[in-house]
């Protein structure tokens, strides 16, 4: 074990103990700085990368079987019978910009369920969940196109893009899309 020490006295014992343990201690671990992050499901619609709070959003679905529903407004797609339940499906675009969202194999509907207003909204792509740290987020651009704009709570950038965070919240309590008669 090597050689043996001899102190005459407790106290020198004690201060040989510590300096070998100090010699022989690790460091301790680095403490990692924790960043608060923000979670939610990114979709894209017209060109627009946006995400939704990830509590807003109930389900993804590709696009269902849809039964029209006369005198409607050109948004309204229709009814899909999900599980048993009636879901109204809307297309986010067409209701934003006037212009219809194209049905291929990367649309998908994104459902919401707030305060009595359950429905399915078409968008052109899901990009699945995005995580952002919360230094990235930033007010909503003043360039910030007039009919996105009122359901924008606010933006993150990352990676030199930029995402909208889109309420679907806002959108469910919006008058104007509560008002699906033609």
């Amino acid at each position: 074990m090597g050689s043996k020490r001899k102190f005459s006295h407790p106290i020198l014992i004690l201060q040989d103990i510590e300096n070998r343990s100090r010699a022989n201690a690790r460091g301790l671990p680095q403490q990692k700085v924790v960043k608060d992050e923000w979670s939610g499901i990114g979709f894209k619609v017209q060109g627009l990368q946006m995400v939704a709070p990830l509590g807003h959003v109930v389900e993804i679905l590709t696009y269902p079987e849809l039964s029209r529903v006369p005198g409607a407004k050109s948004w309204v797609l229709g009814i899909a019978n999900i599980r048993g339940n009636l879901l109204p499906v809307m297309d986010l675009k067409n209701y934003l910009f006037g212009q219809s969202t194209p049905r291929n194999k990367k649309s998908r509907v994104l459902v919401l369920n707030h305060q009595g207003v359950f429905s399915g909204l078409l968008v052109d792509e899901v990009m699945g969940m995005r995580r952002f740290f919360a230094e990235t987020r930033r007010l909503t651009p003043a360039d910030t196109d007039a009919s996105v704009k009122p359901y924008i709570e606010h933006i993150y950038n990352q990676n030199n893009e930029q995402w909208l965070v889109f309420s679907m919240h806002k959108l469910a309590e919006s008058p104007l899309f509560l008002q699906v008669a033609s």
